[in-house]
This record gives structure tokens, sequence and C-alpha cells, in this order.
């Protein structure tokens, strides 16, 4: 399958990059800069893509565009830093801007361009550096107020450099411009489309599993159920799914899980219900970091302890998607602070014994849901809210008790309900959810006088999850949601409306 080589220099957008690519139906795959060669050329990719980043090219041990990129031969685009790297490799100067340019710009093109359309277009700029001699035999393709120049080319040789983001939603003509690198400067074909990305990968798990047993740990969350149905496709009855009810879910879930998988997908399910079990090991646990680590204990070895029983296997289906892979490989970007724990980061234990099976490894959410969709998952399932791994735990701040999370799910549910039936989930909101808070506040109820509970709603727009926006849900929504979950929630007598945008904000409160 042809391919395009991304590699990364430490950008906040590279993985923008690698999705407007796959958006144009070519296959692409995002690197490290500094990744061994062999490792990328074996892909062999018709082109090269160079993020942007944080660095200074001009400081001493910048990263540096790798040289057998250059000695490939084959087209190559520079973004941002990428730019400026590929300017001081090919013997042009980068220098500290008078005046850095971040935010909205406009840039004009100058000359007839391939890769770039005649006229003024808006574009996003990120940087501090600019460009003030090109390499030898490029032309200044593009300019703007700031930046003199704003792009270059050198069409001969197919090297191309912009100044902007052309990865991010605030250039509107981003997303051409890179389907114009990869697929009519690159000659990529169009080839990575779900039916495809099924075929190839039912036919790497059946040659990874052979004859071999293997089990799947499976949530109701769109990533394990496409990542189950992958490998029963590829392999049949050799798969069993192990659906773990930890007492954390959403109103109707675990019912929905078992219809999904064991009804509408015929896969042999094990479901065990361990509410019990949960709720006892995080009794009196507040700090949500105690919480998403003993709900991951908790649920491998619940999960351990079901796989025993249902036979020997020797594989395990994982739901890793294509950004958790790159995160965990990405160069510095110099923000390393842990924001949060995730379920699925980190591996599993060296004591379970098992090789891993991960059939989403290189898709992106949006692939990982039209996959789903071409193997006949339920829309229900597929286009399911967004859910973290350690379920209602981090929507339920404070302690976790069993009253607490069914206030917790019947608020959640009026939430998700209501929107439905305005009209407002997926295209509207990308994720939308109930918080219980641990903060009580006086008010009145029939007269007597009450001392409650509040509920946060929350609901953000996003294209990405990388940023978000809260949603700007109509007025009268938000008072039947208000109205409805004070009535309907026995112990919750405030609601507030989160309008935190991500950043600062995370989208969850834990």
């Amino acid at each position: 399958m042809d391919t395009i080589a991304i590699l990364d220099f430490g950008s906040q957008t590279s993985q923008l990059i690698a999705r407007r690519v796959r958006e144009a139906h070519v296959y692409c795959e995002l690197f490290p800069y500094d990744a061994p060669a062999e490792q990328i050329l074996a892909l062999r990719p018709k082109g090269f893509i160079l993020s942007g980043g944080p660095a200074s090219i001009y400081q001493t041990g910048a990263p540096s565009v790798p040289d057998y990129v250059l000695e490939s031969g084959l087209p190559i685009l520079g973004i941002c830093y990428g730019m400026q790297a590929l300017t001081h490799a090919l013997e042009g100067r980068v220098a500290a801007s008078t005046r850095p340019e971040y935010g909205p710009a406009e840039i004009e093109v100058l000359t007839e361009d391939p890769l770039l359309p005649a006229g003024k277009q808006p574009v996003w700029m990120s940087h501090g550096d600019r460009i003030e001699i090109p390499p030898p035999g490029f032309h200044v393709s593009a300019r703007s107020e700031n930046s003199p120049i704003a792009a270059i080319s050198d069409n001969l040789h197919k090297r191309y450099g912009l100044q902007f983001h052309p990865e991010v939603s605030h250039t509107p003509g981003g997303g051409e411009i890179l389907r114009t690198f990869a697929v009519e400067i690159c000659d990529a074909q169009l080839e990575w489309t779900p039916e495809s990305i099924v075929e190839n990968t039912v036919k790497r798990v059946k040659v990874q599993i052979g004859d071999q047993r293997v089990i799947a740990g499976v949530s109701g969350g769109v990533d394990s159920s496409v990542a189950a149905a992958l490998v029963q496709r590829a392999v049949g009855d050799q798969l069993t799914c192990i659906f773990v009810n930890p007492g954390l879910l959403r109103h109707g879930e675990p019912e929905a899980v078992v219809q999904a998988l064991g009804e509408n997908l015929g896969a042999r399910l094990i479901a065990i219900d361990a509410t019990e079990t949960f709720l006892d090991a995080l009794s009196g646990v507040t700090d949500p970091e105690d919480k998403r680590r003993i709900i991951g204990e908790k649920f491998i070895r619940v999960f351990e302890a079901q796989a025993r029983k249902a036979g020997q296997a020797r594989f395990l289906v994982q739901g890793t998607i294509y950004p958790d892979v790159v995160e965990s490989s990405a160069p510095d970007r110099r923000v390393a602070a842990r924001i949060k724990t995730h379920h699925n980061v980190g591996g599993l234990p060296p004591d379970l014994d098992f090789e891993l099976v991960e059939p989403l490894r290189y898709l992106f959410k949006d692939e990982v849901r039209a996959v789903g969709l071409a193997l006949g998952l339920p829309e229900s399932l597929v286009w399911r809210q967004p859910f973290p791994g350690p379920g209602l735990a981090v929507r339920c701040l404070g302690e976790i008790t069993l009253e607490r999370l069914k206030r917790l799910r019947v608020a959640d549910k009026i939430v998700i309900d209501e929107l439905q039936t305005a009209g407002l989930l997926r295209d509207k909101t990308a994720q939308a959810f109930a918080v219980l808070l641990p903060v009580q506040s006086v008010g009145v109820m029939g007269d007597q006088r009450t001392y409650a509970e509040t509920v946060a709603v929350r609901a953000v727009t996003t294209d990405d999850f990388m940023t978000a926006d809260w949603a700007r849900l109509p007025l009268p929504v938000l008072a039947r949601i208000s109205n409805r979950i004070v009535n309907e929630v026995p112990g919750v007598n405030r609601v507030v409306y989160d309008i935190t945008s991500k950043p600062p904000a995370t989208i969850e409160w834990e």
C-alpha cells in the first residue's frame, strides 16, 4: 500500500497531519524524526512530510532533517519548523523573527504553484523564527503580512515548505493542500478505505494467531468492540470475549454489551458482574489517580481469573489505537508532565502472560468507527459517546458509593436523553455527560430546606479531542435537563453547566 512518512519534530498537531492525509484515503505513518532509517524506508514511502516543532533550527542540538530523507529523491513537504529545518539543511538561512506570528493570518500566493491555490487565503501561523533566504533552487511562492516568505517551492525536485499549519481546522484549505501533496505530487494511490482496512487487518490477524486460542476483554466501548469484531472475522470460534461489569458503567450498558457482541456479533461471550468487588476496593478512596490505579489493577485480576476459567489462550486482544502508539513514541515536546493516568497505556503486568493482538494499532478513532460500520456493528455501539476506561468513577468526584453511582447514572441518562431528543448528539456535541460533585448546597423543595449534592453538566465540541470547546446548548434544553435532574434524582438540588474549554481544562473532570 502506498505510504506517506511523517517525521514528528515535536509539534502538538503532528497527529492532525496524519489524520488529514488519511482523510484523503492515503495511508501514512507518523515517526519520531530520529527513528531508524530502515524502519521508515521499509514502508517504501512515496514522500515525506516534516512536522512543526518547538525548537529553533539554528540552536546547537536542534533536530535536523535526516540525510536519508534528502538523499531519497522523494517529494518533501516541510511544515513550520519542518520548513525551517529543510531550509537549513539545503543551505538557506533561518533567523529569529523580529515579530513572532501566532494565530490567524492571510497569505497571498505569488506564483503559480502545484501545492497552493491562487489568490489570498486564511491560514494559521505559530512561529517565532522565519526564513530569510530560501535554499538554492527554491522560489518564494507565498507571503503574509508578517512573513515575507510564507511558502517556498522547488518544483524540479518536488520539495516544498509552508510556514503555516495546513493540518489545523483554522486553515480552511489545509486539508486540500495535504491531499494535493500526497495524491498529486507524491502520486500515492487512494487505497486507505474501511473495506481495505478490514481486509488487510483480517489477513494480518490470521497470520499472527494461526490456530491458537485468543481472548478479548470487551467493555462496550467502540475500540474494544471493533477490535473484537475484527478478530472474530479473522478466527471465528477461536475467540472468547470476556465482559467484566465493574458497576461503573452507564445506564443500560451491561445489557447493551451482551446484546451487541453476544447476539449481534455471535461471539462467544462470558459476562461477569463484579460490581461488589470493585466497590469494596474503592471504598473510602477519593484521589482520582488512586481510583484509576485501583480500577486498572482490579480489572486485570478479575479478567485474568475469568480468562483462566475460559481455557488456555495464547493471545489477548487489546483495543490500542494509533494515538496511543504515537504518544508512547513521540519525541520530547518539553511538556512531559502527566495529566492523568490512562487505563490502557503502559502495557500489561509482567505476570499476565499473553501475546498481544492489536488490530486497531494503526487507526485513528474516526477510522475505528468507519471500520465498525463496515463490519456490521450497530450504529448505537459504533457512535457510543466516549467513555473513560475507569467509567463513572472519574465522573463521581469524591468517595464512590453505590448510592452516589445510582444518582450519577440517572442524571447522566437524563443529559443524554434530552440531547438525543433535541437532535444535539453526534453532529452537535462530540461528548456530553453528567458529573456528580461532592459539593452540597442549600435548596428549597416543597417548602422544605434541603442540603444536597450538585450535578455539573459537561458538553463539548471537537474534531480531534486534542482541543475542545464547550457546546453552546440552547437554553431551553439546559432548562429541561436541570428541571428533570432536580426533580428525578434524589439527593441533588443544584445543576451547573461547565463552560470551560480544553485547554485550560480537560474534557473529563478527573
